[in-house]
């Protein structure tokens, strides 16, 4: 048996501004089903929803996005004229380099550029 990813959820205390900041991101429409859940279809990918929950964020991700920008610098202004925040800056290695960023719930998030996949 294999199963694929059908949205990804995150808990949030306003799931329609979320949505609004990831559809200007990712692209898409942002939709509210209810004052307690929205979300938005980014084009060729999979849906990424928010759902009210009543505690805060307290520490760290256990996992985030990583989205693919040949400027870092430029991605960065962008989210940030969006509502992100940046955290520290630009980390470069051998196998490329990214910047991370905090949602304005305080997600994380990163902009890579030059991250080479193995293939398959």
């Amino acid at each position: 048996m294999r199963v694929r990813i059908d949205e990804i959820v995150f808990d949030c205390a306003e799931p329609a501004v979320l949505a609004r900041f990831w559809a200007a991101l990712l692209g898409g429409d942002p939709v509210d089903r209810s004052p307690d859940w929205s979300y938005v279809d980014p084009p060729d990918w999979t849906r990424v929803a928010f759902q009210r929950v009543p505690e805060g964020k307290s520490v760290k991700n256990r996992l985030h996005l990583d989205l693919h920008a040949d400027d870092l610098g430029a991605a960065t202004a962008w989210a940030q004229g969006l509502g992100a925040t940046r955290t520290g800056g630009i980390v470069v290695d051998t196998h490329g380099s990214f910047q991370v960023l905090l949602d304005p719930e305080g997600n994380e998030f990163c902009f890579v550029s030059g991250v080479s996949r193995p293939a398959g």
